[in-house]
């Protein structure tokens, strides 16, 4: 049992706190569902990048998937060993590429033939081989929010199967490429098998194509994805998911690399935040809280649900509030018409499954200093990140001022 009222006296608010207990059981409820077949499980460093949280993925034997060249230093930082690190993401800059080729990752998941020839130009002037993996959007719909879907022709993520075949024989083909794997990911929060299954078959039938004209390849990545509960979502046990995706590869001798993200973290995550006071307007009831928008964006930007629970001796009935922050938008809120008792200052309110897209997606909107991080491990809290100070925030303009 987490006593929120004692980190919230040490740490203060806002807060985030993560269980790395329940990380560790997510990744190996997930590890063993693939058990019967040769796996990496490459954690989704974008869901939440602090560098103890990588670090207790690493010492799991975890892998990295990476989106910018900042996730994979954060991953080498970490402890996690080259062969394990994949870089992924639409627009990667020469810069990126370079560096990514350099530190000799497992490979750069490439996502359009553009992108494929400043590789091969780039490791040509590094006079090196680059090993690839090309990111395939198979037009599955993949029944999420659609701010998170992204393997549709619509979404900017992948190639489709006619330019996948085509860019294959290329690199097959260059001095300077080494085609090693093929990816998909479909979206986030996903909780239909159908869908994955769908998808896993369209790759699995390009890899049998592939074979035919003598181009081999060793790694069938399925991303990530996989849908955890926020409130009464039905979610794929991962034995299930495994099976789906494993049926699909038949005949094939491939290594399956996924990139769980939110179902490593989401659950194991929670945003303490302190009642300020309480305000009406009219009919419509208030509770102002000292977390933001800029601390966890999710409701804003999705209408995303949390569910939130009250630490207060209130023994109120509860009625509707819409709970909201200090920030100057009308978007910053964490619920709208959630019932909660009569609340008091310095009561606490704990926002749940804020361990994936969290603090990451966080900003210093208003000059405001993002919040400290907390990781419970054996029943101990320890700080993994302190609070950003004011002097924090202007370290980078205060020498620059005109």
């Amino acid at each position: 049992m987490i006593n929120f009222k004692e980190l919230a006296s040490e740490y203060k608010t806002p807060l985030y706190i993560y269980d790395l207990d329940y990380m560790t059981k997510q990744y190996e409820e997930l590890k063993a569902a693939f058990k019967g077949r040769k796996s990496i499980m490459a954690f989704a460093v974008k869901s939440n990048s602090n560098l103890s949280v990588i670090k207790h993925f690493s010492d799991l034997g975890s892998g990295a998937d990476c989106v910018s060249i900042g996730e994979v230093r954060r991953a080498f930082l970490a402890g996690i060993p080259s062969y394990k690190i994949i870089f992924s993401g639409v627009g990667k800059s020469d810069d990126e590429i370079r560096e990514a080729i350099e530190k000799d990752i497992l490979y750069i998941n490439v996502e359009s033939e553009a992108e494929l020839g400043r590789v091969e130009l780039i490791a040509k002037e590094l006079n090196t081989i680059c090993r690839i993996s090309i990111r395939v959007n198979p037009n599955i719909d993949p029944q999420t929010h659609p701010y998170i879907s992204t393997g549709l022709h619509d979404n900017k993520f992948g190639v489709e199967i006619d330019t996948a075949k085509r860019m294959y024989i290329k690199a097959n083909n260059s001095e300077h490429l080494d085609p090693v794997g093929i990816h998909f990911h479909i979206g986030s929060q996903l909780t239909e098998l159908k869908p994955i299954y769908e998808s896993a078959e369209i790759v699995a039938d390009l890899v049998r194509s592939l074979e035919k004209i003598k181009i081999e390849l060793k790694f069938f990545d399925i991303g990530g994805g996989l849908g955890v509960k926020y409130d009464n979502e039905v979610t794929i046990n991962p034995y299930d998911y495994a099976q789906a995706v494993l049926s699909t590869l038949k005949g094939l001798d491939l290594t399956v690399i996924c990139e769980p993200g939110r179902f490593l973290t989401a659950n194991a995550g929670y945003f303490l935040t302190k009642v300020l006071y309480e305000k009406q307007n009219g009919s419509k009831r208030f509770v102002v809280v000292d977390g933001a928008m800029n601390d966890l964006l999710r409701p804003a930007l999705y209408s995303a649900y949390h569910k939130i629970e009250a630490i207060t001796d209130s023994k109120s009935d509860k009625t509707k509030a819409d709970i909201v922050g200090p920030v100057c938008e009308s978007g910053d809120f964490f619920a709208k018409d959630y019932p909660l008792p009569e609340l008091a200052h310095n009561d606490l309110l704990v926002i749940h499954s804020a361990g994936a897209y969290g603090f990451g997606m966080g900003s210093n909107y208003n000059t405001r200093g993002r919040s400290a991080e907390v990781a419970l491990k054996n029943g101990e809290a320890r700080l993994i990140r302190k609070r950003e100070t004011f002097d924090d925030l202007i370290a980078l303009e205060k020498e620059f001022l005109v």
